[in-house]
């Protein structure tokens, strides 16, 4: 079902990257469609170990391939809107999402505030025509690239500690901070070394990788780093991040030359996880969620996250175009569905509603920013994504040439 999905997504790409049909949505909607809900063609439950490593790993590969986009020159002129939008954003992104789960779902609050913390983190993925086209303003992509990639490790402790403070829980939750803090410590700290430690090996003379293979020396820091991580409870998202920005700090070449490869990983990994957990999205669980809930997700998207960042962006330089489409581009992704699993599986007394309420509001969230990001990056004057100019900005005689 993966192979033929891709194969429809890969022969659709180039309409998607004209219009607002989303390779995302096709494998979301290929989930459910092959999923128990629909055809049975896939049979998996939320439980499924399937699920989580899928998830895991597609957050894992996509925060490394986005942290090699991040260029630490340009952040030390362009660092307080990130900072803004972690320190400010992600807290009233938290509460405004809490009050409403509280009032409108019926949980309490700390159930409530959970539900926050698990959808305050951002995915850029699902905005990949804004933070992958160097055509919309650096500082834009800067502000979104590296928030995305920061607030999935900065929201885990605080899920993790709410899941613990929820009531009684099956084990998957650890209920010290000191032990949290060391995970989020442990993660920025591999992340930093083993970069230094590959790049010292290197430098020796009879060492060093030769052109066709220079693209490995990156994937594997990455299949490295991601079985230490779990082998010592370090935090791999925080770990992959700032792997992958000083493996393009320290091995500029390298990183370069495994760009191509990393795309095609980071595709591939989120195409897997969107199809799996499209498969989980059942009549049955949208079933459950009350009208107070869709009435949630739908503010959780068009209100919470737009007006939390609005705010904490107060006093900025930043234009009134890029401040509302950094508003806008606020996705719940791979972490939130990481979460949300982590949540099902501690067995709190009202786990299974809010991971229907999660799971929802994913959802929701991937049809609407995936299928957004490309009409608002055109706002940006953003050439045809597929690299093949329209008609109507080609000179006449290009045009005709073209045509025959």
């Amino acid at each position: 079902m993966f192979g033929v999905a891709l194969l429809i997504a890969v022969l659709l790409s180039g309409l998607a990257a004209r219009s607002v049909l989303s390779t995302s949505l096709l494998f979301l909607v290929g989930g459910a469609l092959v999923g128990d809900g629909l055809l049975g063609l896939i049979h998996v439950t939320p439980d499924s170990e399937i699920v989580e490593v899928t998830a895991d790993l597609a957050l894992f590969v996509v925060l490394f391939t986005d942290g090699m986009h991040v260029s630490f020159g340009q952040l030390r002129n362009a660092w307080r809107n990130p900072v803004r939008a972690l320190g400010l954003g992600l807290p009233l992104a938290i509460v405004g999402m809490a009050v409403l789960t509280h009032f409108l779902v019926g949980l309490d609050w700390t159930t409530s505030f959970l539900v926050g913390a698990v959808l305050a983190p951002t995915d850029p993925v699902f905005a990949s025509a804004i933070v992958g086209r160097k055509e919309v303003p650096e500082r834009l992509r800067n502000l979104l690239n590296v928030e995305s990639g920061l607030n999935d490790g900065l929201a885990l402790p605080i899920v993790l500690v709410l899941i613990a403070a929820a009531g009684p829980t099956s084990g998957t939750a650890e209920s010290s901070l000191g032990k949290i803090a060391l995970e989020l410590v442990a993660g920025l700290a591999l992340g930093v070394v083993l970069p230094l430690v590959i790049r010292f090996l290197s430098r020796f003379r009879l060492l060093g990788a030769e052109p066709k293979l220079q693209p490995l020396l990156a994937v594997a820091t990455g299949v490295i780093l991601y079985a230490t991580c779990h082998l010592t409870h370090a935090n791999p998202y925080l770990a992959a991040f700032s792997a992958g920005a000083m493996f393009a700090a320290l091995a500029p070449e390298s990183s370069k030359a495994f760009e191509p490869l990393g795309e095609a990983f980071s595709e591939l990994s989120k195409f897997a996880a969107l199809l799996i957990f499209g498969a989980l999205l059942t009549p049955a669980l949208f079933g459950d969620l009350s009208v107070g809930g869709y009435v949630a997700v739908v503010l959780a998207i068009v209100l919470i996250r737009p007006a939390s960042l609005l705010l904490s962006l107060i006093g900025t330089r930043i234009d009134r175009r890029e401040r509302l489409t950094a508003a806008w581009f606020g996705p719940k992704g791979f972490a939130s569905v990481v979460y949300g699993i982590l949540v099902l599986q501690s067995g709190i007394p009202e786990a299974e509603a809010a991971y229907t309420l999660i799971a929802v509001c994913i959802a929701f969230s991937i049809v609407a920013h995936s299928s957004t990001d490309v009409p608002i990056a055109r706002m940006f004057d953003v050439e045809k994504l597929v690299g093949i100019p329209d008609d109507d900005e080609t000179p006449s005689k290009e045009a005709d040439d073209a045509r025959t």
